[in-house]
């Protein structure tokens, strides 16, 4: 045998026992103060983001009636034709400036 190939192995079974022994050494620490009775009083409360959940349904008061969706889709088309208007109207200023411009 190698010298080299003889601490290899040595390195190997060292390194081998180490993590066993921190991997053992881990499991004895968290389980020496609990019991499976009492693990759950324990497990950290779950984080909540702020967002219901998506199984959750709103209270019936939230839920839209059809007269407001109906008065909301009417304000949002009114909304939509001014924007349209609006842009046409901008486009058509610039088209005459430039017309203007040429002469």
């Amino acid at each position: 045998m190698d010298i080299p190939h003889i601490i290899g192995q040595g390195a190997l079974a060292a390194g081998a026992l180490l993590s066993l022994t921190l991997s053992l050494g881990g499991c004895a620490s968290s389980t020496a103060d609990s019991s499976p009775v009492n693990a759950r009083a324990e497990a950290p409360a779950p984080k909540t983001t702020g967002y219901p959940s998506l199984d959750v349904l709103p209270p019936p008061s939230e839920i839209m009636t059809s007269d407001k969706r109906l008065k909301l889709e009417k304000e949002l088309t009114a909304a939509r034709d001014r924007a349209v208007k609006a842009k046409r109207d901008a486009s058509q200023t610039v088209q005459s400036t430039n017309q203007a411009d040429r002469q």
